[in-house]
């Protein structure tokens, strides 16, 4: 008679960057079932939104995650911009070239950064060490074109807050130039190692059937065959213009190396974009200076590194949002665990945790119900009034 046993990942653990809970049930070493825990990073982003004005939202939303920090503040513009007709009819040309060239090289940040971290879950330190290696000269480059090596501060609404100076374009080239080497070395590392072949294939299998089922997005979806980007299916930026010439990366097997393959091929793509950007960037102005914002509603949604980031904005014609609603891709694929890990190991359960690039801060909702009506009690005014109840006994006590 076969015995379950629950084996807990977090919400402390080497292998998350972010607390949350994974409580496995196992028989010996077989996953047979897994819950997910959320609601350990709470911060309250939306609510803060609604009391901010627009061009300082910019800034709040790109803290929501550090690893694709314009994402955020490029869907949130893009909702902004549909109430006032769309990025095409506000943004400057020059400005929308800028926008996805700052996305791109975001993107190329951010696979590095997993692919680094992959590495040295797999305990292969070579893989994480080089792919950091080269994700400097991409942060040189942020740090070029916008002064920050993260948090980029360069969306607004209308445009961009920052050119890209002539004088840096021999040397932005030169870095993408070198780097494609370097991606052609991993792509061969992960393709000719019978170690990491061993190690990842058949490891975390989502099929097609099941990413559809489970509705993921981004890499995770396209690694299990589903043809789905945001790039193509709703253009932004000078992909709107129809000018720049790119391929969606499919994979079909829907394990942890399809995954793999997919961001190392999604990087060369984004260097070939960089590159086409920078050699067509048109001369004029970077921001069409928009002043205020009417009543209405509008949604922004770009292929952020994990897969479709949504912003919506509701507006009443003051200057600041009436809601804003963000729907960040790890919300979406964190979930498709539920069937990824099950029926593997205890050891592939971790690296298939990882392989939807997790950012868990960027899924927390918080409500506070009634447990014998499974009805909300409290709005978030009483939440800080129970907060500040509890901060003043907290005092009492220490006095």
């Amino acid at each position: 008679m076969s015995h379950k046993v629950i084996v807990p990942i977090g919400p402390y653990h080497p292998l998350q960057e972010e607390p949350e809970f994974f409580q496995l049930y196992v028989e010996g070493e077989k996953v047979v079932d897994i819950d997910i825990i959320i609601g350990y990073n709470h911060r309250g982003i939306e609510k803060i939104c609604e009391s901010k004005h627009y061009d300082q939202i910019a800034f709040v939303v790109e803290r929501i995650c550090g690893i694709c920090s314009s994402s955020h503040p490029y869907a949130y513009v893009l909702a902004v911009e549909d109430i006032l007709g769309g990025e095409g009819a506000v943004v400057p040309e020059r400005a929308l070239y800028i926008r996805t060239i700052i996305d791109e090289l975001q993107r190329i940040h951010s696979h590095l950064l997993w692919l680094g971290l992959a590495g040295h879950f797999i305990g292969y330190n070579t893989v994480w060490m080089w792919a950091w290696k080269y994700r400097e000269p991409i942060l040189d480059m942020f740090e070029m074109i916008t002064g920050n090596r993260n948090n980029y501060a360069m969306f607004k609404v209308g445009g961009v807050r920052r050119d890209i100076k002539e004088e840096d374009l021999p040397l932005l080239n030169k870095t993408l130039d070198e780097l494609l080497p370097a991606l052609e070395m991993f792509r061969g590392a992960v393709m000719d190692d019978p170690v990491i072949q061993a190690r990842l294939k058949g490891a975390g299998i989502l099929t097609k059937e099941q990413a559809i089922e489970w509705c993921v997005i981004g890499p995770t979806a396209r690694a299990s065959g589903v043809n789905i980007d945001v790039r193509r299916d709703e253009p932004y930026g000078a992909l709107l213009l129809g000018t720049i010439d790119w391929n969606v990366v499919l994979q079909k097997e829907g394990d942890v190396y399809a995954k793999t393959l997919v961001r190392i091929f999604e990087m060369q793509d984004s260097v070939n974009i960089i590159r086409q950007c920078l050699k067509k960037l048109p001369n004029g102005p970077i921001d069409a200076d928009v002043k205020d914002i009417p009543p209405g509603e509008g949604i922004g949604r770009v292929e952020a590194p994990r897969g479709e980031c949504i912003h919506y904005i509701k507006s009443d014609g003051t200057n600041r949002p009436v809601r804003h609603k963000i729907r960040a891709p790890s919300f979406m694929n964190v979930a498709s665990n539920k069937v990824a890990a099950v029926g593997g190991t205890i050891a592939d359960a971790t690296i298939t945790l990882a392989a939807v690039d997790p950012c868990y801060c960027c899924t927390e909702r918080v409500a506070v119900i009634n447990r014998s009506t499974d009805k909300k009690i409290m709005n978030g005014w009483d939440l800080i009034k129970l907060s500040q109840e509890k901060t003043n006994k907290i005092k009492e006590m220490l006095l």
